[in-house]
């Protein structure tokens, strides 16, 4: 059981308006006041294993709820403000947890290799907190080339996902490897760098990928790996 987690008094959002729609995301840099703690849960308390339910590269466990409660009452009016959510529309917790990616290049599945989005409903957000010190990799914003979509929402999800399909059965899969850079399938407009203590914001329907450095990132071990914390909130 952790104590109460602190967050900095003097937190500062930034909005960013990113790609050919303008869409919000949030950042928001020296989060809470330390790390040490929550950090010390995941190296000590927490197993992590697979996640059969996702196709993420890595590994996860749980999150303390203190720490994932503080994060919301501090960040959920923003949001509601931020992306103009109906106020008669209420925060519900999806998921959380934290993650570490151990999966090598050469093992990746085919939905593992291309940016992806969360899902098509339109107040579906993740809150993404990066923890540990180091250089990791940070998190890329891409547009799909052939239909020059950034969001994926109910409208565009079934011509996104025909026209994917169709370009691979044309051209072949992609190779085994982490999405990284722009490929003809998609464009990387945005990346958000990894900065220790940073908090991110964004809509789940946005089409994006861990921009994975392949000499830090590729580390299971909570100690030393790109380890982050990840929450999923949707207003309904």
């Amino acid at each position: 059981m952790m104590s109460e987690f602190s967050i900095n008094p003097s937190i500062k959002p930034m909005i960013k308006l990113v790609g050919k729609e303008k869409t919000p995301v949030i950042v928001i840099d020296d989060f809470a006041t330390d790390l040490s703690e929550i950090v010390d849960d995941a190296v000590n308390n927490q197993t992590f294993v697979s996640d059969p339910n996702s196709y993420y590269p890595g590994v996860r466990s749980r999150v303390p709820q203190e720490y994932v409660l503080a994060i919301l009452k501090t960040v959920y009016q923003g949001i509601y403000k931020v992306y103009d959510i109906p106020r008669s529309l209420k925060l519900k917790l999806m998921l959380n947890y934290f993650s570490l990616i151990n999966t090598p290049e050469e093992e990746l599945s085919l939905l593992q290799r291309i940016p992806h989005f969360d899902t098509p409903r339109p107040y579906y957000f993740a809150i993404l907190h990066y923890l540990n010190p180091g250089q990791h990799g940070g998190t890329g914003l891409f547009r799909h080339t052939l239909s020059d979509f950034e969001r994926i929402n109910d409208e565009r999800v079934d011509g996104y996902m025909q026209s994917t399909e169709q370009y691979m059965q044309e051209h072949g899969e992609l190779p085994p490897k982490y999405h990284n850079t722009s490929s003809k399938l998609y464009q990387l407009y945005e990346e958000i760098p990894y900065k220790p203590n940073r908090l991110v914001i964004y809509p789940g329907n946005l089409l994006h990928s861990t921009i994975v450095d392949l000499k830090n990132d590729i580390d299971g071990d909570p100690r030393t790996g790109r380890l982050t914390s990840n929450i999923f909130v949707e207003f309904k």
